[in-house]
C-alpha cells in the first residue's frame, strides 16, 4: 500500500473513532430529553382532557423559552474545546464557568419575567377558559427550574469541550428515570395533580444541574481553576452567545412561518405537516449529534493550531453527513407503509402527507451537509457569518413560503420551499467552509 494511501487511511480511522466516540453519546442524551414531556404527558393525561391540554400550552412555551438559550451550549462547547486544545484545561474549566454563572443570571431573568406573566402568556398561546388555570399552574412552577435548565446546557457545553459526552448522557438517562418516577408519586401518591407533575420535573432538574456542577467543580479543583463569578468572562460569554441567539431566533421563524402557512391551507394539511415535523425532528436528533462531534473536535483542533487536522475532521464529517442523510433518507422512503398509520388512519391526511414526505428523504442528504457544517462553524467560534447565512436563509425562505397559499401546490408546496430553506443553509455555509477563512488558531478567536 502507498505511504500516502496508508497516512490517509490513518486518518480517516482517528477521525472516525473520535467522531463515534462523541456522536453516539450525544444522540443517546439528545433523544432522551423529549421524552420528559412524553412522560409528563402520559402522566397528566389520565387526570384529564383540560389537564392535559393545559401541560401541552405550558410545555410548548417552556420549550421555546429554553430553546431559545441553545447558545449557552453552543457557545461554551467551542470556547472550552479551543483552550482543551492548546493545553490549558484550568483555563478551559474558567471559561465553562463563565457560561454555567451566565446561565444563572438567564434563568433568574426569566422567572422574573415568567411568575407575573404566566395567566397572559397562557392566553396569548390561545389556551381554552378550561385548560387556562392547570396551563397558568404547570408554567409558574415549571419557570422555577429554568435556572437549573438553563445551568444544565451550559454544563453540557463545558463537558463536550472537554471530549465528554458520556457523563451528560447519563446524567439525562439518570434525570428521566427520575423524572417519572417523582411525577407519578407527586402526581398519583401525593395527590398534587398537574402541580405534582411540574414539581417533579422542577426537583429532576435540580437534580441534573447539581450533578452536572459536581462533575465541574471537581474538575475545577483538579486543574486550580476559580469558580468564583467573573464579570468580564460572564460578559464574554454573553457577547460570544449574541450571533447564536440570532440563528436560533431565524431558525425558529423559519419554523413558526412554516406552521403558519400550514395552518392557513387546512386541517388536513397542518395535521399532515405536524406529523412530518415530528419525523424531522427524530432525524434530526441523529444530525445533530454528528454537528456536536463537530463543535467539539474542530474546536479542539483550532484551538492546538492544527489547521490540517480541521480541514481533515470537517472533510470527514460532512461524509459522515452525506452518508447519513442518505440512509435517513432511504429509511423515510422504505418505512413509510410502517409509520404513516401509526400517526393517522385518516385517509385525507395520509394522501396529504406522502408527496410532501418524499421531498422530505430527498432533503436528508443536503440537511446532514448543512448540520455537519453548522456544528464545523460553531466549533470554530464562527457565530456571526452563522447569524448572517440565516439571516439570509430567512430572507428568502419567507416570502416563498408565504405565497404557497397563494398560488397553490399545498403542503408539498410548503416542504419545497422548506427544500430550498435548506438548500441556501448548505450553500453559504459551504462557501463559507470553502473560503478556509472560519480557520482562526489560538486558545481563543
Amino acid at each position: 500500500m502507498p505511504q500516502a494511501t496508508a497516512t490517509s487511511f490513518s486518518s480517516r480511522r482517528r477521525h472516525d473513532r473520535e467522531i463515534v466516540a462523541l456522536a453516539v453519546p450525544a444522540f443517546g442524551a439528545l433523544v432522551a430529553e423529549p421524552l420528559f414531556v412524553m412522560v409528563d404527558s402520559a402522566i397528566v393525561g389520565h387526570l384529564g382532557t383540560p389537564q392535559l391540554a393545559g401541560l401541552g400550552v405550558a410545555a410548548a412555551l417552556l420549550t421555546t423559552a429554553v430553546s431559545i438559550f441553545v447558545f449557552l451550549a453552543y457557545a461554551t462547547t467551542a470556547a472550552v474545546a479551543r483552550r482543551v486544545g492548546a493545553g490549558d484545561h484550568a483555563s478551559a474549566i474558567r471559561q465553562g464557568m463563565d457560561g454555567i454563572w451566565l446561565a444563572l443570571l438567564l434563568g433568574i431573568a426569566v422567572i422574573a419575567v415568567a411568575l407575573p406573566t404566566a395567566p397572559w402568556l397562557v392566553d396569548v398561546f390561545g389556551a381554552s377558559d378550561t385548560a387556562a388555570p392547570y396551563a397558568t399552574t404547570y408554567l409558574r412552577i415549571s419557570s422555577l427550574g429554568i435556572p437549573a435548565m438553563l445551568i444544565v446546557m451550559a454544563s453540557t457545553g463545558v463537558l463536550r469541550g472537554l471530549q465528554d459526552t458520556r457523563t451528560p448522557l447519563y446524567v439525562t438517562i439518570g434525570g428521566f428515570a427520575a423524572n417519572g418516577a417523582l411525577n407519578a408519586g407527586l402526581v398519583y401518591g401525593a395527590g398534587l395533580g398537574i402541580a405534582g407533575s411540574a414539581w417533579g420535573t422542577v426537583i429532576a432538574q435540580v437534580s441534573m444541574a447539581s450533578a452536572y456542577l459536581v462533575v465541574v467543580v471537581r474538575g475545577a479543583r483538579r486543574h486550580g481553576a476559580s469558580l468564583r463569578p467573573d464579570t468580564a468572562g460572564i460578559r464574554a460569554s454573553a457577547q460570544a452567545g449574541v450571533p447564536l441567539l440570532v440563528r436560533t431566533l431565524s431558525l425558529r421563524a423559519v419554523l413558526m412561518i412554516a406552521t403558519a402557512v400550514a395552518a392557513r391551507l387546512g386541517d388536513t394539511d397542518i395535521a399532515a405537516h405536524q406529523i412530518i415535523l415530528s419525523l424531522w425532528s427524530l432525524m434530526a436528533f441523529a444530525l445533530d449529534a454528528i454537528a456536536i462531534a463537530g463543535q467539539a473536535i474542530i474546536g479542539r483542533y483550532l484551538g492546538a493550531n492544527d489547521t490540517e487536522g480541521a480541514r481533515e475532521a470537517c472533510r470527514r464529517m460532512v461524509q459522515w453527513g452525506i452518508a447519513s442523510g442518505v440512509v435517513l433518507g432511504a429509511l423515510i422512503v422504505l418505512a413509510r407503509p410502517l409509520f404513516i398509520p401509526v400517526f393517522t388512519g385518516d385517509q385525507d391526511v395520509q394522501s396529504t402527507l406522502l408527496p410532501a414526505l418524499l421531498v422530505v428523504a430527498l432533503c436528508q442528504p443536503i440537511a446532514g451537509v448543512v448540520f455537519v457544517l453548522d456544528g464545523v462553524l460553531m466549533g470554530a467560534g464562527d457565530g456571526r457569518y452563522l447569524a448572517w447565512a440565516m439571516l439570509i436563509t430567512l430572507a428568502v425562505f419567507a416570502p416563498v413560503a408565504l405565497l404557497v397559499p397563494t398560488y397553490g401546490g399545498g403542503l408539498n408546496a410548503l416542504w419545497w420551499a422548506m427544500a430550498l430553506m435548506m438548500t441556501v443553509r448548505m450553500v453559504t455555509l459551504w462557501l463559507r467552509t470553502r473560503s478556509g477563512k472560519w480557520i482562526v488558531t489560538g486558545a481563543t478567536r
